[in-house]
């Protein structure tokens, strides 16, 4: 019964290393895939993929082995692009392995450098005892503007009511050196210029309104725009 129970208990462990062994393998291998997209290495990419692979980009462009693997080449001299996974979690399920992270990029563009982070989602699938990327879907974190501030005489042309139907209107104050947006709940939201006529609200980083203005300069209303898309118009009372 002993002798059963260590047996019992090797084998258990074995399972455990085993695990181990592959959510490294696919951390390792998940970077590498992410070293290779940002230089450009088709070599890499070529062997990572897999043949029947379906990738979305942060565009929502769908592309295949052949698409990525053709369209991959180094940046232009000058250029560097880096992406350091964070936040990565694996679950494992048998011979599938399903991944979250988000790849942190920096590009470096002459001397300038940006930063931008993406959020994906990937499935692995070992065959003959290699994994291989069956799946990736990519979005762009999407993050908040800085805002510009305007002064008094700026703002104040903006102040007025706002209706998008009958009964349901906007207001908009000047409360001191910034706007507030007014709704049906009587809670005054902070408005920040992102530009001129070109307003967003904190926590909001995706939806903009977007001012519009007569002959005369007079602004006339404003468009929800969410993620490129207009959504509601507001017609100033």
């Amino acid at each position: 019964m002993q002798g059963l129970m260590l047996v019992a208990a090797l084998v258990a462990t074995g399972g455990a290393r085993a695990a181990e062994t592959d959510t490294a393998a696919i951390t390792r291998l998940s970077q590498a895939f992410s070293d290779a997209s940002a230089s450009g290495d088709a070599k890499t990419l070529d062997k990572l993929l897999d043949e029947n692979v379906v990738f979305m980009g942060e565009d929502g462009t769908l592309s295949n082995k052949h698409d990525i693997v053709a369209g991959a080449s180094p940046p232009p001299a000058g250029t560097r692009n880096t992406l350091v996974q964070s936040d990565f979690h694996v679950a494992l399920h048998g011979d599938v392995a399903v991944t979250s992270f988000t790849d942190n990029a920096t590009f470096v563009t002459y001397g300038q450098t940006a930063h931008d982070s993406f959020r994906s989602t990937e499935v692995w699938l070992r065959k003959h005892g290699s994994w291989k990327l069956v799946s990736s879907q990519t979005i762009e974190v999407p993050v908040e503007p800085p805002p510009i501030q305007l002064t008094t005489g700026e703002l104040d042309p903006y102040v007025g009511t706002y209706q998008l139907a009958p009964g349901h209107a906007m207001r908009i104050e000047r409360q001191g050196n910034r706007l507030v947006s007014i709704g049906r709940d009587n809670k005054p939201v902070p408005m920040l210029a992102e530009a001129r006529d070109v307003m967003f609200r904190a926590g909001m980083p995706r939806v903009r309104f977007v001012f519009a203005r007569n002959a005369d300069g007079r602004i006339t209303g404003f468009d929800v725009r969410r993620a490129g898309h207009d959504i509601q118009h507001f017609a100033r009372s």
